[in-house]
């Protein structure tokens, strides 16, 4: 978490008050009551639509297919071959 982050949340949150932070891997993690007042609130989504060039849309669409698919093997080769190019992480 960076300075300003942490600023932001000291300033919302008064001292001493107990802070629950929590993640998901994916939507079917999130109990119903979190999808609902997140994700689901149509005032609070933003929704993108995506669009791949022409020449890049095979390449695209395969690398879409390995790492949201049901093969988690595609997935986790993946992540060995690109791990050593990740500068930041965020966990």
């Amino acid at each position: 978490m960076d300075d300003a982050a942490r600023e932001k949340i000291m300033k919302t949150f008064k001292q001493g008050a107990k802070v629950e932070i929590s993640r998901f891997k994916g939507l079917g993690e999130m109990p119903p009551a979190v999808l609902k007042e997140t994700t689901m609130d149509p005032a609070k989504r933003t929704l993108l639509r995506i669009m791949a060039a022409p020449e890049t849309r095979a390449e695209t669409s395969n690398l879409v297919d390995s790492l949201m698919g049901k093969r988690p093997e595609l997935r986790f080769q993946f992540i060995q071959e690109n791990a050593s190019k990740v500068e930041e992480l965020d966990i």
